[in-house]
């Protein structure tokens, strides 16, 4: 019976891991690339053929299958799980577009223009807020100042949307990265990076100050790129927790990269 078969090979058909990665990014203007790892075989003596590949970013297998099967088969079978990719987000009616990560899911009501947030780490979300066309007048992003300039106001929106009545709350924040780019519709956008810490007492009741100990509650990356079309202030938000962001930061940037606001019809 054993003769009969050529190469053994144990195949792991991963399901999405619990925090859904995504397995290759994708830019605007480029396919996806599928990276891979062959899978190792098992004392065979032939080895296992190119096509038995498994995502590489899939780090958690929750089923185990096994099947023995001769080289021969491989183009007849395929086992590569799907990319997770980006989607693309158009909004004609308001003028911008931009590309987020397949697995996010939108949410209404949330006060932006639109919500998307990974349905698995809450704290990373994506967002688009608009001025105002009754009050704004914008010819282009450098009607802010320099990208120094502008940074100091997003900063600045920032704490004071995350301002606390609570007692013993104290926030940290730095802008780590200014920059200007002209993108592939002609149009200038402004970059701006921020981090934000937000620290709050073990025990905000405490009557001594010694008894007061602040504690890290969270550490946040904040992306914004600023866009003028239409007259208006365009701005795409990206939040994730630093943790995330240092292993996400390639596909957050093309996330980035791909905001472009649109010329809408009056």
């Amino acid at each position: 019976m054993a003769s009969s078969f050529a190469a053994a090979a144990v195949l792991l058909p991963c399901l999405p891991s619990t925090r859904s990665r995504r397995t290759t990014p994708i830019s605007a203007s480029a396919s996806a690339k599928n990276e891979t790892r062959t899978l190792s075989s098992l004392n065979s003596p032939h080895p296992i053929p190119s096509c038995f590949l498994v995502p590489r970013r899939n780090v958690i297998a929750t089923v185990l299958s096994s099947f023995i099967l001769s080289p021969q088969w491989c183009h007849e079978v395929a086992f590569a799980q799907p990319s997770t990719l980006f989607r693309e987000h158009i909004d004609t009616f308001d003028g911008y577009t931009f590309l987020y990560p397949k697995s996010w899911i939108q949410v209404r009501g949330a006060g932006a223009d639109v919500f998307f947030r990974d349905p698995f780490v809450l704290d990373e979300n994506i967002s688009v807020e608009i001025s105002s066309p009754s009050s704004s007048r914008y010819k282009s992003v450098e009607d802010l100042g320099p990208p120094e300039v502008a940074a100091q106001k997003v900063l600045k929106q920032y704490l004071t949307e995350f301002m606390s009545t609570r007692l013993g709350v104290r926030r940290e924040s730095n802008i780590l990265t200014t920059s200007s780019r002209v993108a592939d519709d002609g149009r200038v956008y402004y970059q701006v990076e921020v981090n934000i810490k937000s620290y709050a007492s073990n025990n905000e009741l405490a009557v001594m100050p010694q008894d007061r100990i602040p504690r890290l509650e969270w550490n946040r990356r904040y992306l914004s790129v600023l866009g003028v079309e239409n007259k208006r202030l365009y701005e795409l938000r990206l939040q994730s927790p630093e943790n995330v962001f240092l292993e996400e930061e390639k596909d957050l940037r093309d996330v980035m990269e791909s905001f472009r606001v649109l010329k809408t019809v009056d």
